[in-house]
């Protein structure tokens, strides 16, 4: 084919894209055939860079360097931390080029065919380059010195970079302005100490590929370890000042609650305004805070202690660090007229249209709208300027510590809250444009988590994200972190954490790192669902690492479907199959078949979600927990450990346990049962081998009125009460952005009555709660450490055809000292004997197998003011048990009577 008789080339390109990818120093990646034309680089340090209208290409330009098309694949290494790229085009640049001064300047590449006329061009992501030349290991952020204060800033792409220096946290005029010097892409000064105490803000020319332009950029300090309110300006705080430690700080690491195994962790989470905010017997001036923890007697704190002294042992704060949607000056905030709102009916929508109208203003938000990590958020301080907010949260860990709890912080490294080179709560955008957040294919932002994902498969991403666990572990000495939307962080990112912190040492570090606990949610969803961006910290991926994921399956076969399924799918605790709630489940074998498929998915969360775990079936069938299913054919069981296994069935995500069961169980059902499926439910998690973990006030049956994302549904619809007063139910109609499709079935059942539960209630509610906590640590076997512990000991009785549905019987046995076989691990404790009834009538069942054993109901139900539950009862010479209705029964042979009767 001749030149005349050659097809037209459609244009294809935008500057606005960003659709090649420079991976390395020598290598570019693009998706783009060239055929027998060639390849460019373009590149204008004024960013002038423009396609010319007449197909001639790129016009504005600097420097245009051609690109040599390579003859094979990506290299291994680049294709393992971007597979997504990996059927891309390869091509070289020349050996002589200058890449590192190319990369402060505006980028494009484009290809021309054979007569010379561009049909393609974009722009680049370069964060393959940037790790390839400018990985950095050294000092960042404010680093103080016996007699000067150093400033360290990683910005490769930046063209200048300046600190200004101000006295005040906000107003006024700075008094000094110092250009920083740059060396291989770290830009640095030096201060005199008298710095110290003082703010500073850097600016930065840089390159934004948002708006195609060089931008000055003004930005507080990535790696800031103190804040102006709002993070307006970065605070010159030395950590290391005795007046910012508590009384008796440094020696903390030897006050800390016992903790000799990961196994015997349970987790409370809670959310710090909630926990004060709402509770009258506390200083005004402390409610909502970090020092609300520090109360002497308040009824928050008496609730606290009240779980610590039945065994509860971590503390999960929600985020804690500097985040966006609420101002950390508490004179900004609107207030509601809560004595108004009182007088509103309970299916009211009065209560969620004044909610809503100051939303946006007032003091509430659970904080996962991340602007920095690595500094306590200023609104839970008494002063958000200055230094307040560094000793109030240490105060906070240290009396949550003397009070038997260890914390865990709640930390976001999946997402920021802003990008761009102007927002205000844009800061790591600003100073690396395009490196941080990870971009698609076209090089746009990714928005699968929320907004602004973050690109941990990023060597200096990475970096930062160990380096702020390192700054909360040493410098706070917190004991735990929970990951939020841990599968779009990578494996690796997530195993090397877990290593850093494990090597903390507390004659060195002042911690000892192998008490820190890491977990998160292990979801695999959006660009890395199936390792699409390198292997995820998913669940499925992370066997083997000790690090835990919220086990979903369980949540979903106790309570029914899901949260994204119709609200009133049942489960085994909400009356599948025996109590229906007039939702259409299916026909009567379907639903009878569902409600035993849900049981084996129970017992699999019961041995801790082990992949490995060998149980009888509801077929009769011998299975591992991997080859068990979920409705969407994945595997149930996925952990190689019990530690890797979070057990729940609430958490602050949608509806909490009291609501949901409000609304899946049939609407005709008294008060009275809906409080005994919530203290079964939570009993199903308490007694699970695995890590258990509650929401705080599923204890005391608390309500959000329905509120399935009450993230920033303010006070009124996020109240707790520790007086024991009220749950609060009944506050309106959940706000309508989450809810307004559920109202028709939320209305009727806020405006009954017979739906609101009494301090009687919510008191019988906690001490159930409190009881089950005494039984886990009353005996080791609730709480094996190996995977191999839990094959050995744990069985489930009522499996096969022929059990009984909606009842669960769990037995673990011990071993006896100076005997073969098993290892005695209870001293008191030889066989126990867990009965889990959903069914609304009173169940008998038989166990051959348990026949002519010494079992007795647990002492901690026998003195409890459960009724019910002492009506359970074992008869030794059939093995018969008898467990009322929705009630689970503890049954218990302990070792006197067994060696008394000669076995």
């Amino acid at each position: 084919m001749n030149a005349e008789e050659a097809p037209l080339v459609q244009f294809e390109g935008s500057l606005s894209n960003a659709r090649a990818c420079w991976v390395s120093r020598s290598v570019i990646a693009w998706n783009v055939e060239v055929g027998s034309g060639s390849c460019y680089l373009y590149c204008s340090k004024t960013a002038s860079l423009v396609l010319s209208g007449d197909g001639d290409g790129i016009k504005g330009f600097d420097l245009r360097i051609k690109l040599e098309p390579g003859k094979g694949k990506l290299p291994g290494d680049i294709v393992a931390k971007f597979p997504h790229i990996q059927d891309y085009r390869v091509f070289n640049l020349p050996d002589d080029v200058d890449v590192k001064s190319l990369l402060k300047c505006q980028l494009v590449v484009a290809s021309f065919d054979f007569d010379g006329k561009c049909h393609n061009a974009t722009g680049l992501q370069l964060p393959g380059v940037l790790d390839d030349l400018f990985s950095y290991t050294g000092p960042l952020g404010s680093v103080f010195s016996s007699n000067r204060i150093s400033l360290y800033l990683w910005a490769p792409t930046a063209q200048a970079v300046s600190a200004t220096i101000y006295r005040d946290p906000s107003g006024g005029y700075p008094f000094e302005t110092v250009l920083l010097k740059e060396f291989n892409g770290v830009w640095s000064t030096n201060g005199p100490r008298s710095w110290e105490g003082c703010y500073y803000v850097y600016e930065v020319l840089v390159y934004h590929p948002s708006t195609m332009r060089v931008e000055k950029c003004c930005a507080s300090d990535p790696y800031a370890r103190g804040l102006s309110s709002d993070a307006r300006r970065t605070f010159l705080v030395n950590l290391d000042r005795d007046d910012l430690k508590p009384e008796g700080w440094n020696s903390l690491a030897d006050e800390k609650p016992v903790l000799s195994s990961f196994s015997d962790i349970s987790i409370y989470e809670l959310h710090i305004r909630d926990f004060s905010a709402n509770d009258q017997t506390m200083n005004p001036d402390l409610r909502g805070g970090y020092l609300a923890f520090t109360s002497e007697d308040s009824a928050g704190i008496r609730h606290l202690k009240k779980l610590s002294d039945a065994g509860l042992t971590h503390v999960h704060l929600l985020p804690t660090f500097q985040f966006a949607g609420v101002a950390d000056e508490k004179e900004k905030w609107k207030t509601l007229d809560t004595g108004a709102l009182v007088t509103l009916p309970p299916d009211s929508d009065e209560q969620q249209d004044q909610v809503t109208a100051i939303k946006h203003e007032d003091g509430y938000n659970w904080g996962y709208n991340p602007v920095l990590w690595g500094v306590p958020k200023g609104s839970y301080a008494s002063i958000p300027n200055g230094s307040c907010r560094t000793l109030e949260f240490r105060k906070m860990v240290q009396a949550l510590n003397r009070m038997g709890l260890r914390v865990v912080l709640d930390v976001v490294y999946n997402h920021l809250h802003e990008n761009g080179p102007h927002g205000d709560h844009s800061v790591l955008d600003k100073v690396v444009p395009g490196y941080y957040l990870r971009l698609n294919p076209d090089g746009f932002i990714e928005h699968s988590t929320c907004v602004n994902n973050i690109a941990s498969e990023h060597f200096m991403v990475e970096r930062l994200i160990i380096d702020d666990l390192l700054c909360w572990a040493i410098n706070y000495k917190v004991d735990g972190f929970r990951f939020d939307l841990m599968g779009h962080i990578m494996k690796s990112t997530m195993v090397k954490a877990h290593h850093t912190l494990h090597s903390l040492l507390k004659e060195k570090n002042g911690v000892d790192g192998s008490k820190i606990y890491m977990y998160g949610e292990g979801w695999d969803f959006g660009e890395v669902a199936k390792n699409g961006r390198g292997i995820n910290a998913s669940q499925f991926n992370l066997h083997g690492t000790n690090i835990g994921s919220f086990n979903d399956r369980i949540r979903d076969a106790v309570l029914g479907g899901s949260p994204f399924g119709h609200p009133l799918q049942q489960g085994f605790a909400t009356g599948l199959s025996f109590q229906p709630n007039g939702h259409d489940h299916g026909a009567k074998s379907v639903v009878h078949n569902m409600l035993a498929t849900l049981q084996d998915h129970i017992q699999v969360g019961m041995a801790a979600n082990l992949r490995d775990f060998v149980l009888t079936n509801h077929q009769g069938v011998e299975v591992k927990g991997s080859e068990v299913l979920t409705h969407d054919g994945l595997p149930v069981g996925y952990a190689s450990c019990p530690t890797e296994t979070i057990n729940y069935v609430s958490a602050h995500d949608n509806e909490t346990l009291f609501d949901n069961i409000s609304l899946k169980a049939a609407i005709g059902i008294s008060i009275d049962e809906r409080c005994r499926i919530n203290h079964l439910a939570s009993s199903i998690i308490a007694f699970s081998q695995g890590i258990p973990f509650f929401h705080c006030g599923d204890e005391i049956l608390r309500s959000k009125s329905f509120d399935r994302d009450s993230y920033n549904s303010g006070d009124w619809f996020n109240r707790l009460d520790f007086s024991y007063e009220s749950n609060n139910w009944g506050a309106g109609l959940p706000p309508k952005e989450k809810n307004e499709n559920n109202w028709p079935l939320i209305k009727p059942r806020l405006a009954d009555p017979s739906f609101k539960p009494g301090r009687t209630h919510i008191m019988t509610a906690l001490e159930n709660f409190c009881t089950n906590l005494r039984i886990r640590y009353s005996s080791p076997l609730f709480r094996l450490r190996t995977a191999n512990a839990i094959q050995e000991r744990v069985r489930f009785l009522n499996t096969g055809p022929s059990r009984i549905p909606g009842i669960i019987v769990m037995s673990i046995e011990d071993g006896h000292e100076g005997m073969p076989g098993l290892a005695q691990l209870d001293p008191v404790f030889s066989y126990i004997v867990v009965l889990f009834n959903a069914l609304p009538t009173a169940v008998s069942f038989i166990s051959p197998a348990l026949r002519a054993r010494d079992l007795q109901l647990h002492p901690m139900q026998l003195s409890s003011t459960d009724g019910l539950v002492k009506k359970s009862l074992y008869e030794v010479s059939s093995g018969s048990f008898t467990v009322p209705p929705r009630t689970t029964s503890v049954f218990v042979e302990t070792r006197a009577s067994k060696f008394e009767n000669g076995k």
